[in-house]
């Protein structure tokens, strides 16, 4: 099992310290959730059907289509590999990014194709250079980058599109955290055949246990994932609640101011007491650490949970959501770097 945050049980069981009395910033879930009317009891009652208005209220949130609804945005990561495959006919070159969500990774090296062939994994850093690109045959690109924030221009992943094209190569960019700043989604421009957009609607609109999120790709892509997920994916109540969030554009454009000043307030909070770079995205901030093992289990103790990122060298920062929580976090951050 790969760690993403949370799993708040068993931080509460390692420090003896009851769930109720953490802060938990490890996700980068908006703190802010959806407010839910209650679920129709029908819904409940139902099986869940595709004619309910879900993929309608989605092809006009997002502006685009055709697509398909998941179980999150993890599920569509994890079947991508073998269906690629299968409609390639072989496995090839898959370049991933170095940092990023690791459950990219780990679907890619664990996928088995016929007589036991594994698809060859590279890693890029910030951006593919060109001679990775001209070996790839497929590319994923997380944007903007999860933990470190980092976007990718629109214009340059065109080029990328672009050029994988003349190689019948596919670019998957996976866009989870972008709601905040549609305007730099792929999903304003017209789609090629070759490219693939994960969107999660966990984070933006802090629904993260409805596990719903989009699939945008040409169709017989999404005809395959369709086939290999089966039905009924997504369940009744979450394709309900989902279906109004995304009509409710009021609320999306207040929630986007709301997050652009708590992200700048967190970042400018971390900057006061590290030194290291920060960096980050409207729902989280990543600060670089050499001692990033030590201050994590530091704020546990103090009942305040961060994510650890893979790479044990960055703490990644949630948003507070009141004021209460501000001040907990500003305290123990004081308390930590007084003591170092």
């Amino acid at each position: 099992m790969l760690e993403h945050g949370g799993n708040l049980l068993q931080f509460s069981r390692q420090y003896q310290i009851p769930v109720a009395e953490w802060l938990d910033l490890s996700t980068g879930v908006s703190p802010f959730a959806y407010p839910c009317t209650s679920v129709p009891s029908a819904v409940w009652n139902r099986l869940p059907e595709l004619n309910d208005g879900l993929e309608e209220a989605a092809a006009g949130y997002y502006g685009c289509e055709p697509l398909l609804a998941v179980a999150g945005s993890q599920a569509a990561i994890m079947a991508l590999p073998e269906v690629i495959a299968t409609q390639r006919g072989e496995l090839g070159v898959v370049l991933l990014p170095r940092v990023g969500y690791k459950e990219h990774q780990h679907a890619w090296q664990h996928f088995i194709g016929p007589n036991g062939a594994k698809w060859q994994i590279e890693f890029y850093d910030t951006a593919p250079s060109e001679s990775e690109l001209a070996r790839a045959d497929v590319v994923v690109v997380i944007n903007p980058n999860n933990p470190t924030g980092v976007r990718q221009p629109l214009e340059l992943l065109q080029q990328w599109q672009a050029q994988l094209q003349q190689r019948q190569g596919l670019l998957i960019v996976d866009e989870a955290f972008i709601d905040c700043t549609p305007q730099h989604s792929l999903l304003s421009r017209q789609l090629g055949d070759n490219v693939v957009v994960l969107r999660s609607v966990g984070k933006f609109f802090g629904l993260a246990g409805a596990r719903v999120g989009f699939l945008f790709g040409n169709h017989l892509l999404l005809d395959a994932i369709a086939l290999k997920l089966g039905p009924w994916t997504v369940p009744g109540p979450s394709r309900w609640v989902t279906r109004e969030a995304l009509l409710d554009r009021q609320w999306q454009r207040r929630m986007r101011q709301q997050l652009a000043g708590h992200s700048s307030r967190l970042r400018t909070l971390l900057t006061c007491y590290f030194s290291t770079s920060v960096s980050g995205s409207e729902l989280f901030q990543t600060v670089c650490l050499h001692d990033a093992p030590m201050v994590h289990q530091q704020l546990c103790r103090h009942a305040i949970l961060t994510r650890l990122c893979d790479e044990k060298n960055a703490l990644r920062f949630g948003l507070p959501r009141d004021e209460s929580e501000w001040q907990r976090l500003d305290v123990a951050l004081k308390a930590i770097t007084q003591s170092v």
